[in-house]
């Protein structure tokens, strides 16, 4: 196989770890938990694995050596960077007790778990892969591991490999899942124990315990290093607006770093037009203000950030979509029925006033995605929704309407881009490779000290990673009860952006400047080897959160 010089080089990276998981390790027990809401809920349903206490690992005199134990491994969900070195560290973990142990990978996510498709995972193979970006090794899935039939299939192969411990490394969906599992094996006394590690780029799976999720760094760093050469570019040519949409379809947090990373002109904070109760008119209003004072002082040219998810969040967009999927639910043979060119006027005549009127605002081609473009159970799927480019077809027209009136002289010319996938398999940042192999290494710890339905954490990343706090957390700690598909669910509660956290209130009292002066900031690309500041920097979010 074929291996840039890069590849090469970043094989030989040692992670840097904490202190603590040098050498023999002992687990301390420090405060039982509770959940962050519906406490009575969950304790019902987690019997077992309810009000366990926080573990911290610390170093120990005595090394014991463990018996030798096998244990399986998990990718779920969409792929982070640094998936690889949480196997690597916890393959190497598991060694460190027993060199016999062994690890096996299940192929495609939990699905494999069920289907009983797995591989041993050997030092070549780790080896092959460490500090490497994608899921590639074992590959990922979907799939949901929520019925007793898919528990009690997983545990046949789990005897059958005489697997003791299962670590699932996944976003919050995944490890609520994990959850799940550990009090049902605990329930039933299998002897697996199951533990989780925070996967997501979006970095909404954080809290006390649980500073970032790991990839989000890395993802902001290959988003801000875009997002800057279009600015270098921008200011340039000095003749485009760039709208450019990020991943982060529940949370707004990839947008904010990479606001604070190259500070653009204008960036939409989805939390924030929720809690303004905006309409899609007031954000249109407000890039189109923007670029017309820009417009005044002869700039013709800037960029504006926007979140995926950013539609979900416009309490009118919500209530729009909410009727339109009933209402096509309940009419949906009478709607295929009518003329495509009449589709629209026929919504239009069928809605409630308020949503009847947004609907016949909207350009013709998000229109059509609202009425025409179904999931598998009728809903909008809004996702598909190209937000940056309805956005500047809107501002455009608001703009054009300005300028018959006189009260706009600019030019407006739009470009659009859309930034998800280019960040999720990047090879990972030296913060993501460090922290991925620590939280790897910290779940193999979890695993000697006996521990099932606790998440590994670890914590103090802003510091040098020898005084990283390495530790767990029981998953229930973070649950909270929320209706999905109708019935009341437990789920971990997902982190939105908190407007009076530090990262949203410092990009607050920029943002009006940075609106004016084009203070744009070139991050350029990931640095693995030079000057630490250069090379080790957490997200601004991080250094902000801890006032670093």
């Amino acid at each position: 196989m074929t291996k840039s010089a890069l590849q090469i080089a970043r094989a030989a990276y040692q992670p840097k770890v904490p202190a603590a998981l040098k050498g023999a390790v002992k687990a301390v027990d420090g405060a039982y938990t509770e959940s962050v809401a519906d406490q009575d809920d969950i304790k019902k349903l987690f019997p077992n694995t309810y009000g366990m206490p926080v573990v911290t690992f610390e170093k120990s005199n005595e090394k014991k050596e463990l018996p030798a134990m096998n244990v399986g491994v998990i990718l779920s969900g969409g792929q982070a960077p640094g998936g690889h070195n949480v196997i690597a560290g916890l393959f190497d973990g598991i060694k460190a007790n027993n060199a016999a142990s062994r690890l096996y990978g299940f192929i495609l996510g939990p699905g494999g778990l069920i289907d009983h498709k797995y591989m041993e995972l050997t030092a070549d193979i780790i080896d092959e892969y460490r500090n490497t970006g994608g899921f590639d090794m074992i590959g990922s899935g979907r799939t949901k591991l929520e019925t007793k039939e898919q528990f009690d299939k997983g545990l046949e192969i789990l005897k059958e490999l005489d697997i003791k411990a299962l670590v699932i490394i996944g976003g919050d969906d995944s490890n609520t899942n994990a959850c799940v599992l550990a009090e049902y094996y605990k329930a039933i006394n299998a002897g697996v124990q199951v533990i989780g590690c925070p996967k997501t780029i979006d970095g909404d799976l954080k809290n006390e315990q649980i500073e970032t999720s790991f990839g989000f760094d890395t993802a902001c760093k290959v988003y801000s290093e875009v997002i800057g050469n279009i600015q270098r570019d921008c200011n340039s040519a000095q003749k485009y607006w760039h709208f450019i949409k990020l991943m982060g379809r529940s949370a707004s947090h990839i947008a904010l770093e990479c606001a604070l990373q190259t500070q653009p002109n204008i960036c939409i904070i989805s939390e924030e037009v929720e809690e303004k109760n905006m309409s899609l008119d007031d954000i249109v209003t407000y890039i189109a203000g923007i670029v017309a004072k820009r417009a005044a002082e002869g700039h013709n040219f800037g960029t504006v950030l926007i979140p995926e998810g950013l539609i979900e969040f416009v309490p009118a967009m919500k209530r729009l979509i909410a009727e339109l999927n009933d209402f096509l639910a309940k009419h949906d043979a009478e709607f295929k029925m009518i003329k495509k060119s009449e589709q629209r006027a026929y919504i239009i005549s069928k809605l409630t006033k308020e949503n009847s009127d947004l609907y016949a605002s909207l350009p013709e081609g998000v229109a059509r995605q609202l009425s025409l473009d179904r999931d598998p159970h009728g809903n909008v799927q809004v996702s598909l929704i190209e937000t940056e480019k309805l956005l500047s077809e809107m501002v455009g027209k608001k703009l054009a309407e300005w300028k018959a009136e006189g009260k706009y002289v600019g030019k407006f010319a739009a470009q659009h881009h859309f930034f998800g996938y280019e960040g999720r398999c990047a090879a990972p940042s030296n913060y993501d490779a460090d922290y991925c192999y620590s939280l790897g290494y910290t779940a193999s710890c979890l695993i000697a000290a006996g521990k099932t339905g606790y998440m590994s954490s670890v914590r103090n990343t802003t510091a040098p990673a020898d005084k990283w706090i390495a530790g767990g957390i029981p998953v229930t700690m973070m649950m909270n009860m929320e209706k999905r598909h109708g019935e009341m669910k437990p789920v971990i509660q997902k982190a939105l952006v908190k407007l009076d956290g530090a990262p949203f209130k410092k990009f607050a009292a920029n943002r009006d400047e940075w609106a004016m002066t084009t203070s744009y900031v070139y991050p350029g690309p990931i640095q693995y080897f030079g000057p630490t500041e250069v090379c080790d920097e957490p997200t601004k979010t991080l250094q902000l959160e801890q006032a670093k």
